[in-house]
């Protein structure tokens, strides 16, 4: 196969990237990438047009060698229309043709995915899914959000609403992910994880415990980094915390697996960096909660492509 270009724009709460990557057979090399703040709307939107502008005159790319545009983006979007509506990290982000934007601008064909199901295309192509063809892909990261590939395709619902594991309720009462106490993203996320660790030491300051990695007075400004570090330092409080995350995880992977009957789960984020903490309690639990059959095919990894995979999934759009 000869190489390929493939530009790509990642659309974020807090920053913008563009970036130019050539692919070849099955890899992927990132050539360029261009980032900058996301303000306000029309002045981002101007933005990415003019660095990809830019990107493609520095690189002589042009509708006659580069197949496409990739657009990864939080939704709520209507990717077939390839419309973002109202992202609620995207203030002013309202109906927005943005692939009519950039196709207008560049005379490339343009895409857009979400970002859970970008990414998971990303790790598909390219990463921990490389040769599957029944896949789920967990972000782990702030949120929870998921994205699947069904039958060697991504799968995206009547309305681009498949994969909202995060809004799937674990327990009746228990922190609060995707508007939902309780929610599989309340327990297995950086924020849930934060929640959970704001509401144990809030039980150990009550009764006049101390922990050494957070004093009384700083319980609010706790997060899953916190956490996590004191665990993998071997501290009691937080690996409690972590296990009860990794617990419920492993409750949520179980409807996952007897639902979708995946081959491959791959998860990234904050269970990808700290593995070792989450898998035994994960694993109990799947194997307690699963159907046999369909656990015994499935196996759960962490994603390959680290920090990187928000470029990567821009450009699985544009290779999509």
């Amino acid at each position: 196969m000869m190489k390929e270009n493939l530009l790509g724009i990642d659309i974020g709460g807090t920053k913008c990237a563009v970036i130019y990557g050539q692919r070849e057979d099955n890899a992927l090399n990132i050539v360029e990438k261009v980032k900058f703040p996301t303000t306000d709307v029309n002045d981002t939107i101007g933005n990415i047009c003019k660095e990809l502008k830019q990107l493609m005159a520095r690189h002589g790319l042009s509708a006659e060698n580069t197949r496409a545009v990739g657009i990864s983006c939080g939704g709520p979007l209507d990717s077939r229309r390839g419309i973002v509506m109202s992202p609620p990290n995207l203030p002013g982000w309202d109906n927005i043709p943005i692939t009519e934007i950039i196709r207008s601008q560049t005379a490339l064909p343009a895409y857009i995915q979400n970002d859970a199901n970008a990414c998971a295309m990303a790790e598909w192509k390219f990463g921990a899914g490389r040769g599957t063809q029944n896949m789920v892909f967990l972000t782990f990261g702030t949120g929870l959000g998921a994205g699947i590939i069904a039958g060697g395709q991504i799968y995206t619902g009547a309305n681009d609403n498949a994969g909202e594991a995060g809004h799937i309720r674990l327990a009746e009462f228990g922190p609060v992910g995707y508007g939902k106490a309780g929610s599989f993203e309340g327990f297995a996320s950086g924020g849930g994880i934060a929640q959970l660790a704001r509401m144990r030491l809030s039980e150990i300051h009550q009764m006049g415990g101390k922990v050494g990695w957070c004093d009384c007075g700083q319980t609010d400004r706790i997060t899953a980094k916190d956490v996590t570090e004191a665990a993998a330092a071997g501290d009691p409080v937080a690996t409690e915390i972590v296990e009860l995350s990794a617990r419920y995880l492993g409750r949520g992977l179980s409807v996952i697996i007897d639902i979708l009957n995946p081959e491959l789960i791959v998860i990234g984020g904050i269970f990808a960096r700290r593995e070792s903490l989450f898998r035994p309690q994960m694993e109990e639990t799947v194997r307690r909660e699963a159907l046999s059959p369909a656990r015994d095919v499935c196996r759960i990894v962490p994603a390959q492509l680290g920090e990187s995979i928000g470029d990567y999934a821009a450009l699985s759009v544009a290779c999509s």
